[in-house]
């Protein structure tokens, strides 16, 4: 299949990145592997998009530090870069939203009918009849766009992040419906995740698996966030666990201890705060 009839794919990956760690970014690297080697897509780009300081999970330091530590970590990358829009709203802002927000954002960008040259002609009859070509060529290339198709963002996630949908008021079920039918799922999955089995036992799931991408790692990563927290509040070395850049950020500013594990301590998480919410409403 030639390059001009595959779909182009944008990866986006949400979450916490509470640090990022080399994990993270390996899950681009599969992610685009598998898609391409289907001769069906191509991926032309990849978005790391730090979640918000409202979402209240416990030991999430500043939206500030984790947006820094994933530009360090894509420093070098030609085609993974890192988004800010979700991290700087005030509010937690749900998945279905950052999604449709990056979407539409590729959508401007493609159909934006200023990035054409403007007709330079003479005055007079001549003029008016270039301005209503140019108008109609517009008009036309925004039609030929459309169905020519907008690169897809599609959700890159964990396993974990998939069976999530399973945790009741964590997710309203308009958005898991919206976020695989209108957008898609790729999941990267170990070994001992039976991740089939989730989708086979979820109505939702099930009714969208032609959209929902199942990746297998192969070569075992077990690393963590959570896993590199543990070890620098004991003193322990993270070095090759994260990016140097990382590494030398977070030793810089002193970023996770016993004290700031206890941050949100207590608090409800905000997903599950306003879900909880609506449904008593």
């Amino acid at each position: 299949m030639e390059n001009s009839e595959k779909t182009e794919v944008v990866l986006l990956a949400c979450g916490s990145f509470n640090p990022i760690t080399n994990m993270h970014l390996r899950l681009f690297e599969l992610a685009k592997d598998y898609m391409n080697g289907t001769g069906k897509y191509k991926v032309i780009k990849g978005i790391i998009s730090p979640v918000g300081d409202a979402y209240k999970k416990k030991g999430l330091i500043s939206a500030h530090h984790r947006v820094i530590m994933a530009e360090l970590a894509t420093k070098n990358s030609k085609w993974v870069e890192v988004d800010t829009w979700e991290s700087l709203q005030k509010e937690w802002t749900e998945t279905a939203k950052v999604l449709r927000h990056h979407q539409e954002k590729l959508e401007a960008s493609i159909c934006d009918p200023q990035q054409n040259s403007p007709v330079l002609e003479k005055p007079g009859r001549k003029r008016k009849w270039a301005e209503q070509k140019q108008d109609f060529s517009e008009k036309k290339s925004l039609e030929q766009t459309k169905t020519k198709g907008v690169p897809k963002v599609k959700l890159l996630c964990g396993a974990d992040f998939l069976e999530s949908f399973g945790v009741p008021n964590l997710w309203k079920s308009e958005d898991i419906t919206k976020i695989l039918g209108d957008y898609g799922l790729i999941c990267i999955t170990r070994a001992g995740n039976d991740v089939q089995k989730f989708i086979y036992e979820s109505d939702v799931l099930w009714k969208h698996q032609n959209n929902i991408h199942l990746v297998n790692e192969w070569i075992t990563n077990d690393i963590s966030s959570t896993k590199i927290r543990r070890a620098l509040r004991r003193g322990q070395s993270i070095r090759y666990l994260v990016p140097d850049l990382v590494q030398e950020y977070i030793e810089k500013h002193n970023l996770y201890s016993s004290e700031s594990e206890e941050r949100n301590a207590g608090v409800v998480l905000a997903p599950l705060q306003r879900n909880t919410t609506e449904v008593k409403a």
